[in-house]
């Protein structure tokens, strides 16, 4: 049995609208984990933004969110306070990411991989 071409097309409407997010707000679609080295975590994820006009995917506070693009684009990765209140963030010396230090010395780094999808 067929369903007819309005309802079928109503039904694909209210699929698409369950997988929109709202502006301003982002989401993490994977996430992978590697505690293969001795005391070094590898972690990868990537996230699906909806951005407002000037925004772009980035980092605040450890979490994935809309950033203003400037930021990106000068690679200023600390501006977006990529990290916790108690860290210090310092940008690397190549700029392909950003070092968050935690208090007794621990690092987190982050590296910025693969090309923005929407910059101009």
């Amino acid at each position: 049995m067929q369903t007819p071409a309005g309802n079928r097309t109503q039904d694909l409407l209210a699929a698409r609208q369950q997988c929109q997010l709202v502006a301003g707000t982002c989401e993490v679609i994977t996430l992978d984990r590697d505690s293969s080295q001795p005391r070094t975590t590898i972690a990868r994820q990537t996230v699906r933004c909806a951005c407002r006009e000037g925004q772009i995917a980035g980092t605040t506070r450890t979490k994935p969110a809309c950033v203003d693009a400037q930021i990106v684009r000068s690679e200023q990765w600390c501006e977006m306070i990529p990290c916790l209140d108690d860290e210090g963030c310092n940008t690397l010396v190549n700029k392909s990411g950003w070092t968050c230090t935690q208090t007794g010395g621990r690092l987190k780094t982050t590296t910025v991989g693969g090309k923005p999808v929407g910059l101009l």
